[in-house]
Formats: C-alpha cells, structure tokens, sequence
C-alpha cells in the first residue's frame, strides 16, 4: 500500500528547492523567510534548508502479542536511524509531541489520535484498546532530528477476525451534513463543490458556536483524510485559522475515491472530533 503525506505540500519541495541563504518550514514549505523565525502556521522553527526525503524505519510490537478487542493492549514502537541502524528517539517536537499516532479500522468506524511516550530504553509505548476484531491502519507521524517529517503505516490484526477472500474498501457515501460533537458543531463547504482528484480542494469548517475555541496540539484544527480502502491517506494542518468561526484546510486528494475526513477542534478544554464522507470525481 502507498500512503501519501500531504502537509500542503511537502513532497513537492526538497533541498535543493529551498531559497538559497533562506530559511524554509519543514512542515509548511510555503512558509518562508530570509532570517531565522518561526513557521506562521504550525509554529516550528524554520531551518536552512530541508534535506533529500530518507525513510526511517518503524518497527512495531505488542504486549500480549495476541491482540484481544477489548481488552489493553501496550503498542510499541522502535524507530530505526536510516544512516547507522540503531534505534533512535530523537525526535522534534511537533504540534506540542514528540510522536502523533493514528488508528483507523478497515471499516473506517473507529478512529483514534494517540501520543506514544519515549521510554528510557528510546522505545515508544502506547497502551490501548480496540474496540472490534477487526484489522487495523497504524500511522506513525514523526519528525526525526536531523532528517525530514515522516509517516510510516503499519497494520495491525487481533484475534477473532476472519479476513474475507477478497479484500474490499469500506463502501462510503457521500455525507457532508453538519456535525456536532462535544461541544461544538461543524459545518463543512468545499471549493470546488465538487473536488477533483489532483486538484487543490478548499475545505471550510464553520463552527458553532465559536467562543470559546482553543488551540489543540499547536494548531487552531488537525485533519485526516483516507480513502476507502485505506491506500490513501492525508494528514494536514489549517492553512487559514485565527481563532474565528471559520477554518480553512487546502487538500489535494489524489485520486477519484470517496474519502472519509476526521477533523479534530477544541474549545472550552474539550476535543470535537467529527468525521465528513467527501466524494472526489476525476477531472473529465
């Protein structure tokens, strides 16, 4: 499976594309500045120049081995330094954590935003517990020192699920009604009405009511996207936000599908997360 990391474009930029003597976002590769600074939208530093992408390996085990729904499981997580191959925890810190973890089951019901913890040992661990027998997406958003921002996507399977012969995608259904959660409700309109895949789609959340609204994780919104059959996936920041009733994320979904979209927002100390069914056409 091929998973696409689209933070507003990173995978368009590289080293030798950044400003010479400049500095550049490695998060926000649009964000910019001839001096040393912070990144206007996610609030990282601005480094140099951002170096050739390098996978980092991630090597994930459990405790009990056997994964039973329901019941807690200890999820850990071994990242491994491409240049020496030993196990490395230097991580940087984005959006106030070292490591942001995804769960996401393959009918796409369950969705979890976790933050495994560096144990002194450098392993990170995160106790859980799955809902359903079922098989599960793992992705592990991390920003190794030194290297660039990475998403690594694994698969998890727990006992008493029994696959089909023929594997086939979550069937959605285009929804994108409004939704309320804990103590907020997201309405959605997209630009174009009707996105195309390859194209930039606009995304704006109004939410009701707006006093109140707080960052989570350093970022006025957080955003995941996957197809239905878990190929895809998209995890983004908002590229217009200030605190407002209005939040505007830009997405590139890169292929005809009908997308499942959480989006996660705070206010009053408490996290909204809502899910919006987005179908997206080829260009014809």
């Amino acid at each position: 499976m091929r998973f696409l990391l689209l933070i507003l474009g990173f995978l368009t930029f590289g080293a030798a594309q950044s400003p010479t003597g400049g500095f550049v976002c490695p998060m926000d590769p649009d964000i910019r500045s001839d001096k040393p600074a912070r990144c206007s939208r996610c609030g990282m530093k601005l480094v140099p120049g951002i170096p050739d992408p390098v996978e980092y390996p991630v090597r994930i085990s459990t405790r009990p081995r056997v994964i039973k729904p329901g019941q807690t499981v200890e999820l850990a997580f071994e990242i491994e330094d491409p240049k020496t191959g030993k196990r490395t925890s230097q991580l940087e810190i984005v959006h106030e954590k070292l490591f942001h973890l995804f769960l996401i089951s393959e009918d796409l019901r369950y969705f979890a935003h976790e933050h495994p913890e560096p144990g002194k040992d450098g392993i990170f661990r995160f106790p859980t517990v799955f809902p359903r027998p079922g098989l599960y997406r793992v992705l592990c958003d991390f920003y190794p020192s030194g290297g660039t921002p990475q998403v690594a996507a694994k698969t998890l399977i727990t006992a008493g699920y029994e696959p089909p012969e023929v594997l086939e995608p979550a069937k959605l259904t285009a929804d994108l009604s409004p939704k309320t959660s804990e103590n907020l409700t997201v309405e959605l309109t997209t630009e174009p009405a009707e996105p195309i895949a390859g194209w930039k789609t606009l995304l704006f959340f109004r939410l009701t009511p707006s006093e109140g609204l707080e960052p989570y994780l350093g970022a006025w919104g957080h955003l995941l996207a996957a197809s239905g059959d878990l190929v895809d996936v998209i995890h983004s920041h908002p590229f217009i936000a200030d605190g407002g009733p209005l939040v505007q994320f830009n997405v590139i979904f890169p292929r005809e599908a009908v997308y499942r979209v959480w989006v996660q927002f705070q206010r009053k100390g408490k996290v909204n997360t809502v899910a919006f069914n987005i179908p997206v056409k080829k260009l014809r």
